[in-house]
C-alpha cells in the first residue's frame, strides 16, 4: 500500500545532514550506548557539534584524516563498540576505500558509515561530486547500504541501525532536499523498499533525494500525459528488494531507474542485474548521471542540465512509453 507524501506540495524542505547528528542525540539522551568519530566538518553549531559538546567522552575527531578514522572505527568495534562514523562523502568512498573494504567489510563489524554531502551536492564540483560511491559498495561483501530519502527517513534508519548487525553505509546529501513523506508514520525496514506511489503504466525506483524529484515527475505524467507512473523509494540498495522489483515489473511492464550517482554501477546496474537474469522483456531505462565528470553549477541547474529533474524525468518516461 502506497504511503502518505507530500505529492501536492512544493518544496517542503528537510535537512539529513542535520538530521543524523539530532537523532544521534536522541539516542544518546535515551541511553543507547555508541561512539562517535567524525572529522573536522562537523561544526560545533551543527546538530552533531551538539552531540560532541554534551557528550564528549564517546566523540573522537580525526581532522582531515578519513583513512585513520575509519581504520580506528574498525578498532572500536571490534573492542565491543558500535560506531557511528561521519565523512564527507566523496572522500569515504574514494580515500577510504581500502579501510572499508579490509578493516570494515573483512572484519563484519557494527560501524555506520555515514556519507554526507552524496551525488552533486558538494558544491565543490568534479573533484568532489560523490557519484562512484555506490558501484564500490555494492561490490564490497557484508556492507548494507541505506540511502534516506529525507530527514525524517535518515532518522529512522540511523535509530533501526543501533539494532542492526553488521556493518552499514547511510548515504545522505548536502542538505535542504524536500520531504517525500508527509508524515513518519509509515514502516520502514532495512531492506525492504517502499511504495511511495501507486501506478500502472510505469515503474520508477529511486532512492534518496531522488525520490522527491521521481515524485513530482509522476505528477507531471499524470497531470499533463495521462500516465499512471508508480514510484518506488529503494531506500536499501544493498541487499536489493527484488521481489518489490519483480511485483513491479509484472504489473507494469516498463521499469525506469532515477537516482544522483554515475549510471554505471549504481542502483540502475542492480535493478537491470536483476531483471536481465529474471528474463524480464519489458521496457526500462536508467537516469542518473552520465559516464563523465559533471557540470560545475547549482545542484538544480546540473539536475535539469541532465534530464534529472521532474521536467526531464518526464520527458525521459514520456519517450520510452512513446
Amino acid at each position: 500500500m502506497a504511503v502518505l507524501t507530500t505529492f501536492d506540495f512544493d518544496q517542503m524542505l528537510s535537512n539529513a545532514r542535520e538530521a543524523y547528528g539530532e537523532e544521534l542525540l536522541r539516542m544518546a539522551d535515551d541511553g543507547l550506548d555508541f561512539v562517535f568519530t567524525y572529522s573536522d566538518n562537523v561544526a560545533p553549531s551543527s546538530s552533531a557539534g551538539k552531540l560532541v559538546a554534551k557528550y564528549p567522552e564517546r566523540c573522537f575527531n580525526f581532522g582531515i584524516a578519513e583513512p585513520n578514522q575509519v581504520g580506528a572505527s574498525c578498532g572500536l568495534a571490534l573492542g565491543g563498540e558500535i560506531v557511528y562514523s561521519q565523512v564527507f562523502g566523496p572522500f569515504l568512498s574514494l580515500r577510504a576505500a581500502d579501510q572499508i573494504h579490509t578493516d570494515i567489510a573483512y572484519n563484519d563489524v557494527n560501524v555506520r558509515l555515514i556519507g554526507t554531502h552524496a551525488g552533486v551536492t558538494a558544491g565543490g564540483g568534479p573533484t568532489h561530486n560523490c557519484i562512484a560511491d555506490l558501484a564500490l559498495y555494492r561490490a564490497i561483501p557484508n556492507l548494507t547500504v541505506e540511502v534516506p530519502a529525507d530527514a525524517g527517513q535518515c532518522c529512522k534508519i540511523v535509530r533501526q541501525s543501533h539494532s542492526f548487525e553488521g556493518p552499514m553505509i547511510i548515504r545522505i546529501d548536502r542538505g535542504g532536499s524536500p520531504n517525500v513523506y508527509a508524515d513518519n508514520n509509515y514502516e520502514l525496514v532495512i531492506g525492504k523498499a517502499i511504495e511511495t506511489l501507486p501506478g500502472a503504466d510505469v515503474t520508477l525506483i529511486s532512492a534518496g533525494s531522488s525520490v522527491y524529484w521521481s515524485l513530482m515527475g509522476a505528477k507531471i505524467l499524470r497531470e499533463k500525459y495521462g500516465i499512471s507512473a508508480r514510484l518506488i523509494d529503494m531506500h536499501t540498495i544493498k541487499p536489493l528488494d527484488t521481489d518489490m522489483i519483480k511485483k513491479c515489473a509484472g504489473e507494469t511492464g516498463a521499469i525506469v531507474t532515477v537516482e544522483e550517482h554515475s549510471i554505471n554501477g549504481g542502483l540502475g546496474s542492480a535493478v537491470a542485474e536483476y531483471l536481465m537474469e529474471s528474463g524480464f522483456s519489458g521496457r526500462f531505462k536508467r537516469i542518473g548521471l552520465p559516464d563523465e565528470f559533471a557540470v560545475l553549477g547549482e545542484t538544480e541547474a546540473v539536475y535539469e542540465y541532465y534530464g534529472m529533474d521532474p521536467k526531464g524525468i518526464a520527458e525521459k518516461v514520456r519517450l520510452l512509453l512513446k
